[in-house]
């Protein structure tokens, strides 16, 4: 048996809304998706909240929803997250096609051995988000018990990572975790998830095409046919007609490009957004010098203390192999500018 993710359709399409909210809602979007040829259906049943009182999802009712709609358009195709073998058990009792485990599950070790116990003999499709941590060993850990279960047809989802400075997104990319796995596990399909990378919906088309630059195998995207009106994860959620017009607007690259490029430039990016979040740290600081010097009668600039600081600088660029003068004409740009913010005080 082949595995059902890789595909000559470039890139393999999994698009829905974040959650299932009713047979009405599922039906529309089921319709302009499988006029768009997407080759799978995703769909919540199950909500994990991170707080309590939000929308936890139909569950069993949102089944019978596939369930039925299967019957009507059974050329579709539908996914859903699991959690605990029960879920895995109701899943492959209404006729769901493939499933996923979500980031939270990954992360624990004993859920994901449970989740195997329970898809022992049964061959669906299953892919993996990465867990909400950085652990590129955790990822590959879970995807290699699935494999001992006995699943041939397995797929990996990115899907970013929680992290203290996320810069904007609602899950920092970190693009080199997923590209590490690749090269571990070179045959393994990897999609993307921008959806919940982003965070909104704006960010979207950005980091499908990121996705595709980066040569991942396809891509898992959250539709709704109202997205202000969900229930869940409304900010990232993208139309149908939106979604068509971003797939149209890729662009699938030759092999020949290499995706160590477009990983390098990455990381530049995430680079320079971290120094400029340092920067604005640092002048927020300056500010709170100049009240400090204006409450003890202080000049503003201390020429002594300002010698100290950018010779011990030049000392630090030489032993990391930095360019002194370069490092020296940094320095007092940023000099200049935190002695005008002091000054504004």
């Amino acid at each position: 048996m082949s595995n059902l993710f890789k595909t000559s359709t470039t890139p393999l399409l999994i698009a829905g809304p974040c959650s299932i909210e009713s047979p009405e809602m599922l039906r529309q979007v089921a319709l302009a998706l499988a006029s768009m040829k997407v080759d799978w259906i995703r769909g919540g049943v199950w909500k994990p909240r991170t707080r309590p009182g939000g929308f936890e999802g139909h569950g069993e009712e949102a089944l019978r929803w596939i369930r039925d709609l299967k019957k009507e358009m059974p050329q579709l195709r539908f996914c859903c997250e699991v959690a605990r073998p029960e879920h895995v058990e109701l899943c492959l009792r209404y006729g769901v096609d493939a499933l996923w485990l979500g980031s939270r599950t990954v992360g624990n070790p004993f859920s994901v051995g449970e989740l195997c116990a329970s898809l022992q003999g049964t061959h669906i499709p299953v892919l993996v988000k990465n867990p909400m941590t950085p652990d590129v060993a955790l990822w590959q850990g879970a995807i290699e018990r699935i494999e001992r279960s006995g699943i041939e047809s397995i797929a990996a989802i990115h899907r970013g990572f929680s992290m203290f400075n996320n810069l904007g997104y609602r899950n920092h990319p970190l693009w080199e975790i997923p590209m590490e796995l690749r090269r571990r596990m070179p045959d393994l399909p990897l999609l993307c998830d921008p959806s919940h990378i982003g965070g909104k919906d704006n960010l979207v088309g950005e980091l499908m095409q990121t996705a595709l630059d980066l040569h991942f195998d396809g891509l898992m995207v959250e539709v709704h046919p109202s997205p202000s009106c969900a229930l869940t994860d409304s900010a990232q959620q993208i139309t149908p007609e939106l979604f068509l017009t971003l797939v149209a607007n890729l662009k699938v690259h030759q092999d020949n490009n290499p995706s160590e490029l477009q990983l390098l430039r990455q990381q530049i990016d995430s680079i320079d957004s971290q120094l400029l979040d340092l920067l604005a740290n640092r002048l927020k600081v300056s500010r709170t010098i100049a009240e400090v010097k204006a409450e003890n009668n202080m000049a503003v600039y201390q020429p002594k203390r300002w010698t100290e600081v950018l010779q011990r600088k030049l000392r630090q660029a030489e032993e990391m192999g930095l360019d002194p003068d370069f490092v020296k004409e940094l320095y007092e740009r940023i000099h200049t500018e935190s002695v005008k913010v002091q000054l504004q005080k």
